[in-house]
Parts: structure tokens; C-alpha cells; sequence
């Protein structure tokens, strides 16, 4: 069956933005709806002839052959810093002193497409040399980075399937990810090797180890030691055995459409992580769906900066398309973007000056208060400037909006290089005051919506009809229906259709690794082949989509009625004083509380000098601050319209922050709400009794 692609053509508009489609809806359901630019046929691809991720690859090589497709920086050296830190054992403080590492990098260095192009040809014929069969799984357990992207590359240029595991992952779930698609080799960095070496001898099918960086002596003797049967590569040495071996070995190793180019394995909020099954052509459909959506402000001049895991279906797809686009990637790290996290070298950002860049929602809730605590530390007159500034944009001023960019916003576009024009977040819901803000204040931020099981493809706004407080039009390779949640209100018929969010089209899995219990689950799919995504949708009169909440975290209270949390943290995240939350119900309450990880500097910044000298622990634990943070939460839920019982009854304040490791929020930096009320019991139960 040939392609389908759809680009916006000049002069052409969204039309009606999304269009009904297909028979009348049975009860309980809406009627199916599709871009109304492709509703007679999804989009199967970006182009003619590009069928397979090895495609998009031979495609840029041809297309854009000299200019540059990564960017990337070596380590020059590690800085160590020691700096007390306050630790509260066994209910008392303890001071300790604590060595920071901060890294020193070179300028940014580029390969080309062409480059590109070879390097994988020699890491594919390498993994061939080294006996990778067709639809044998390799797996990625390494850092976002240009090596991650040759193996990548690689292993779909030869019909090989990739297994993602995030660089997060501790024993127990690396092992997971390695031993339930049975691979037969892994990629993975220097400093992750001591990982590896912990789990080989309980993988028994792998044989191949391959590496990036140099890891001292003694883990790679206890690898190779581990079994006989184990061969152990660095990655110049796989590409030099690649460069050794004839092209014509890779003749007979191209995929086709169906073959399964991923396995990617979710970062899971509950139980072990489950293997979503991409195939080629679920990639390709959603290159193209992301072409047509925004294809029409996507240029090959433009640059993009790439920090987020790519084990996480967002970054591994913006990065796919970027390459089709023809987009030069910089790549960096999470702990590198800043100035302040580098010594004596600029961060990412200001090094390598991306024109695009994507994240979730921390990192713009983390963006938008550092250029908060930057305008407070100024003075009261640049303050009012600020504000002003910020008040003629919003009123969209002729004349002065460009006065306000130059003379008022300039300083703090530099910060992030100077060129950024445009931002997506994606992985949960941004805040109607924070993508305001930000779109104000640095760059045009829109939203998407989307998820590992359907390619990230669920929907993208397109910035031409920028707005806030809605996901966009619906992707081009999917239709979407709604199924009524009657518990909740939530239903399609209501004056805004309302309901839980089915999709269906070639963007969508045909399921999961191994896992015939979930897949033949009409809870997940549906006979007639719908995703049900958990999620709650409501359209709005324009075509565009708004995530309401999801299913499981709509909590009924002692009244009655349904509170949605993540909408509530949604908001409450865009506080000053938060820097991360966990909104907590439980049924016999009248109000949610909420668990909060202050944000140090603006927190500070708002009390006397004598409250200000405290620690961080002993302000969590003061209840006036507590009181504090309450208030400007709940100021914020009021200015959003929130309910009576949507408003919070208290909080819970902690100085720890939650990270991967700690495993209270996952890689994606999605918040694991089990893990968070079990280790806050007890300071949750005192919340909510001081109210009985």
C-alpha cells in the first residue's frame, strides 16, 4: 500500500481543526474525529519513499549530505567542589560535608549527515561481523548522546530491534529490560559499566558488551571474566572492525516496514517496566504526522538542543524528525545546561544557542523560576519594568511589544543563547500560567500530548493558532473517540464533549513485549482495535483537544465529588514556592493536601533575615512557612477558578529532592504518587488529622 503524507500549503488554514468521521456513535461514546486536514486518509509517512527508520537516514545523507547533524562536547575536565550540607538522621540535624563534581567542556565539535551516515554503516557492519541476526535485540542502556543515535541507527539499518532502558535504571530493572527480550548484547557508557557487570551473570543471553568513555581496568576485567562466551567491545573498536568488513554484508539486512525497529520500555509508575512494541512503520507514520503538523515552521537552519533521555518516546522521536528535517542536534546534559552547573565553560544552552528545544513541564517550571528569582534579585526598578513589559505584551501592544523584546527581555533570551524561537513541552500537563509566561517573557512555548504506546503522537499544537490550556489538533496518523466516564461527569455528550481518550491509526503499538495478558486486556484494547489511554479528554469548539486528567487519578471526596490531581499540580507547580508537588486525596477527606518540595531561593527570598539564615530542613518544618507556602498555593488555585474542595487543606513540606534514584518520580520525572504517600505516611496522616 503506497504512503500518504499532507503538509499545510501557503496561504492554507487548519479549517475546522478536527472533523467527525466514520457511523453515528454508540451509546456511551463520541463519534471518531481526525484532523480535519486528513480526515478522508491518515498520514502514513512524511514523504514518498521513506518506509523505515533506515530510510530517514539514507534520506538526510542524500538531502542534506554537508551540513552539520550533531553537535557534541567532550569532557576537558571535572571540577570538585566541597560544600556543607544539612541532613536530618533519626529526627536530628546532622551537618556533613559533601564533594560536588561539575564538569569542564570543550566547545561544541560537528559530524555532517554524511559522517553520520558512514558512522552507522560501520557500526552496522561491525554488530553483523559480530553475529547480530535479523530481529535479534540489542539493548541501550547509556546517555542521551550522539553514540546512543549510531547504535540506534545501526541496529534498524540491519533488521536488528533496539531495547531502550533508561541510564536511571538500578540492577533489578536493567536486568528486567535485558533478560524479557532475551538480548544478545547492550550499549552502554563508561560510567555505567559497574551496572552491567553486576547483572551479566544473570543474563544468559547475552555475548556482546559494547562502550563509549574510558572505565577503569578493573570493570572491564570483571566483564570479561564474568563468561567465556562474552565478547567486549569499545565503540571505536566496533566501528574499526566495521570499516574492515565489505557494504555488501549489509545488502541483504534491510528492513522493511513491519519489522520491529523498538522495543521501548515505559518508565512505569507502577510494577516493572512494560516493552512497548514500535515498528517501523509506527515511526514513520508519526515522522509524518509531526510533518504535517508543524513541518511548515521546522527548517533546516534551525538547531535543536537534545538533553532529555532518549529511552523516553518524546526525545526519540523529535530527534527522528529532526533528522528527516534536516536539523542539526546539539546534544547535552541535564547536569551541563546551565552556567551554574559547569566551571570554566558556558552550559549547553548558551554554548550551542538552539533556534528549538523540547522538554516536560519541570524543566519549564524550573526555566520560568530561575527568570523569576533573576527579575526579584534585580531591584525594584528593573522589577517594574518587568512587569510592565510583561503587561504591554499580554495586551499584544502594536509598536511597543517590540520595545518591550528589545530593551526589557533581551537579557533573559541570552541566557538561553539568544535564538530560541520555539518551544514544545510534552510528557505531562504545563500550566496555563507558566506557558503564558514563558511565551511572554523568552519564546513561543505550545503543547503536545502524547505517549510511549502511540509513537508520541496524540496530538501537537501548531504555533500559528498558539494558545494556552490545550494540547493541539489531533495527530495525523491517528483518530481519537471518547467514552463516557459517567462516574465523573465526563461525558460526550456535555455542551464540550467530554470523556476518556481512544485512539487508533499507524501510530499506534500493536502491543506489548511478552505480554499477552495486557494485550488481551479490553481495558487497554479494544476488540475493534482502540487504545483506551487512561486519560480524560474534552474538545473544545475551535477542533483543538484539552487533557482534563487521567482516570486513575480522579479521586472522589468525602462530598462526593471527583477532584482531578494532576490537574490540581498542574497549577500548584506554577507556585514560586514549588519546585515539586504531589497533590494526596483520600476518600474521607473534604480537601486534598499537598506534598511540596520548596523552591529554596524564592522561598528565602520571601522572608525576614532572621528566617532566612535557618536551613532548608528546619524552614520545612516551620509552621509558619508551611502557612505560608499554603497560602500562595491556594492564591493560585483561586486565580484558576478551583472549587472549594479543589483548594488544598494543607501541606507537607520536605527539603529532600525527588529524583530517579531516589525513586520517587521516574525517569520522564513523572511523579510515582505510591512511592511519595508511602514515605510521607505519617506527616500525610498528621495533615490531614490536624483538620478532623
Amino acid at each position: 500500500m503506497a504512503s500518504y503524507s499532507s503538509r499545510l500549503g501557503p496561504n492554507e488554514s487548519w479549517g475546522k481543526g478536527s472533523a467527525e468521521i466514520g457511523p453515528p456513535a454508540p451509546p456511551g461514546e463520541s463519534r471518531a474525529r481526525r484532523l480535519d486536514r486528513t480526515k478522508d486518509r491518515l498520514v502514513t509517512a512524511p514523504i514518498e519513499g521513506i518506509n523505515t527508520v533506515h530510510d530517514v537516514l539514507l534520506y538526510a545523507a542524500r538531502t542534506h549530505g554537508s551540513r552539520n547533524a550533531y553537535g557534541y562536547r567532550d569532557v576537558v575536565d571535572i571540577v570538585e567542589e566541597q560544600k556543607e550540607v544539612t541532613k536530618v538522621v533519626g529526627g536530628e540535624e546532622v551537618k556533613e560535608t559533601k564533594t560536588w563534581k561539575y564538569f569542564q567542556l570543550s566547545d561544541y565539535k560537528y559530524i555532517t549527515f554524511l559522517e553520520l551516515n558512514t558512522i552507522v554503516s560501520e557500526v552496522s557492519r561491525g554488530l553483523v561481523k559480530l553475529g547480530v541476526q535479523k530481529d535479534d535485540v540489542f539493548n541501550i542502556y547509556a546517555q542521551t548522546s550522539p553514540s546512543w543515535q549510531f547504535i540506534s541507527y545501526g541496529c534498524a539499518s540491519i533488521s536488528a530491534v533496539v531495547a531502550t532502558a533508561y541510564d536511571t535504571l538500578g540492577e533489578s530493572g536493567l536486568q528486567h529490560s535485558l533478560n524479557e527480550p532475551e538480548c544478545v548484547g547492550i550499549f552502554t557508557n563508561a560510567e555505567l559499566l559497574p551496572v552491567v557487570a553486576k547483572v551479566i551473570q544473570e543474563v544468559p543471553s547475552l555475548r556482546t558488551v559494547i562502550y563509549d568513555g574510558q572505565p577503569p581496568e578493573s570493570v572491564l576485567s570483571k566483564i570479561t571474566s564474568a563468561r567465556d562466551d562474552l565478547a567486549v567491545h569499545s565503540l571505536d573498536a566496533l566501528r574499526e572492525l566495521g570499516r574492515e568488513q565489505p557494504t555488501e554484508i549489509l545488502e541483504s539486512r534491510t528492513p522493511s516496514s513491519d519489522d520491529v525497529a523498538c522495543i521501548m520500555y515505559t518508565s512505569g509508575t507502577t510494577g516493572p517496566p512494560k516493552g512497548v512494541v514500535i515498528k517501523h512503520y509506527n515511526l514513520i507514520a508519526s515522522v509524518g504526522a509531526v510533518n504535517t503538523l508543524v513541518g511548515h515552521v521546522l527548517k533546516p537552519d534551525d538547531s535543536y538542543l537534545a538533553f532529555l533521555p532518549l529511552a523516553h518516546i518524546l526525545e526519540y522521536v523529535v530527534e527522528l524528525c529532526f533528522v528527516f528535517v534536516g536539523m542539526c542536534s546539539g546534544f547535552g546534559r541535564v547536569k551541563t545546561l546551565t552556567d551554574q552547573s559547569v566551571r570554566n565553560c558556558q552550559g549547553d544552552i548558551k554554548a550551542f544557542r538552539p533556534t528549538i528545544m523540547v522538554g516536560v513541564p519541570a524543566v519549564w517550571e524550573l526555566i520560568r523560576k530561575g527568570i523569576v528569582a533573576q527579575v526579584n534579585n534585580s531591584g525594584g526598578f528593573r522589577k517594574s519594568m518587568f512587569n510592565g513589559a510583561m503587561t504591554i505584551k499580554k495586551a499584544n501592544v502594536p509598536g511597543l511589544k517590540s520595545v518591550a523584546d528589545s530593551v526589557v527581555f533581551a537579557k533573559i533570551k541570552q541566557a538561553t543563547g539568544g535564538r530560541l524561537r520555539l518551544a514544545l513541552s510534552g510528557g505531562a500537563a504545563l500550566s496555563r500560567e507558566t506557558q503564558e509566561f514563558l511565551s511572554l517573557a523568552l519564546v513561543t512555548v505550545v503543547q503536545g500530548y502524547g505517549m510511549t504506546e502511540t509513537c508520541g503522537m496524540c496530538s501537537i499544537l501548531p504555533p500559528d493558532i498558539l494558545q494556552y490550556g490545550c494540547v493541539g489538533l489531533p495527530s495525523a496518523s491517528i483518530e481519537v473517540k471518547f467514552r463516557d466516564v459517567p462516574e465523573a461527569g465526563y461525558l460526550s455528550t456535555n455542551n464540550l464533549p467530554q470523556g476518556e481518550i481512544l485512539l487508533r491509526g499507524p501510530s499506534v503499538t500493536s502491543g506489548y513485549y511478552k505480554r499477552d495478558d495486557l494485550n488481551n486486556d479490553e481495558t487497554i484494547f479494544t476488540q475493534d482495535g482502540w487504545l483506551r489511554t487512561g486519560d480524560v479528554g474534552q474538545w473544545n469548539k475551535d477542533g483543538t483537544l484539552t487533557i482534563i486528567d487521567r482516570i486513575k487519578n480522579l479521586v472522589k471526596l468525602q462530598g462526593g465529588e471527583y477532584i482531578a490531581l494532576e490537574r490540581l499540580e498542574s497549577t500548584y507547580k506554577s507556585c514560586n514556592f514549588v519546585s515539586n508537588i504531589c497533590v494526596h486525596a483520600i476518600p474521607d477527606a473534604t480537601q486534598p493536601i499537598a506534598i511540596i518540595v520548596p523552591h529554596e531561593a524564592h522561598l528565602r527570598a520571601a522572608l525576614s533575615e532572621e528566617q532566612a539564615h535557618a536551613s532548608l530542613v528546619e524552614l520545612c518544618a516551620d509552621p509558619k512557612i508551611k502557612a505560608l507556602v499554603l497560602k500562595d498555593c491556594n492564591a493560585a488555585g483561586k486565580k484558576s477558578g478551583f472549587k472549594g474542595i479543589e483548594m488544598l487543606q494543607a501541606v507537607v513540606l520536605t527539603a529532600d529532592e525527588w529524583t530517579p534514584e531516589s525513586g520517587l518520580v521516574t525517569a520522564a520525572q513523572k511523579i510515582q504518587r505510591k512511592k511519595i504517600a508511602q514515605k510521607f505516611d505519617r506527616e500525610i496522616k498528621e495533615a490531614f488529622g490536624t483538620r478532623k
